[in-house]
């Protein structure tokens, strides 16, 4: 017997969002600028990732996800700025779009450990060179709470956050070893 997603209907409701429930643009357009702060604070915590930008100084990468994209131009700095909406739209040297049809689809990849489906379009060179960041970039987000909360504190909301997701793993079949039972499993 099939089974159906418990998280199907998040498809579902993405899919068919009426336009008077879209967010407004002015809320789009700041949520994009809160993620390109964190993106440059976490580049900034990596200097070999922002000599790594440096060399791509000018070219611009837009990643979409069904009607939502996001596109950005590397600095001379080595970080990301926002473009702005219909300011060199043509002008995208590498278009990464995420193929999964609901927000679980590209979730559940990345809680296992991977990477969502992703078409490649335009240049190889910086499409290495994003790809090198996905895979060595990692925000420290234990080190940034501990300047909040100190050291004890940020460690415990870690460790706690770090068992949630364990727990969505496993939820999920993510966390199931290899070659276990459905019987191992339950014992």
């Amino acid at each position: 017997m099939a089974t159906q997603s418990p998280f199907s209907f998040a498809q579902n409701i993405l899919r068919n969002i009426p336009p008077a429930l879209t967010p407004p643009d002015w809320a789009i357009a700041e949520l994009q600028r809160r993620v390109v702060l964190l993106l440059n604070h976490v580049l900034m915590q990596e200097p070999q990732a922002m000599a790594r930008l440096v060399q791509q100084q000018g070219r611009s990468l837009k990643v979409q996800w069904m009607q939502w994209h996001l596109q950005l131009r590397m600095t001379p700095a080595g970080l990301f700025e926002l473009v702005p909406p219909g300011a060199d739209s043509d002008a995208v040297d590498l278009q990464l779009t995420l193929t999964a049809a609901s927000p679980w689809q590209v979730l559940q990849p990345l809680l296992d450990g991977g990477k969502p489906d992703v078409q490649v379009q335009g240049d190889v060179q910086l499409a290495a060179e994003i790809n090198w960041l996905i895979d060595h970039v990692r925000w420290d987000l234990e080190a940034d709470l501990a300047r909040i909360v100190g050291d004890v504190p940020a460690h415990l909301l870690a460790d706690g956050v770090q068992r949630m997701v364990q727990a969505l793993r496993q939820f999920a079949g993510g966390a199931r070893r290899p070659g276990s039972t459905t019987a191992e499993s339950a014992a």
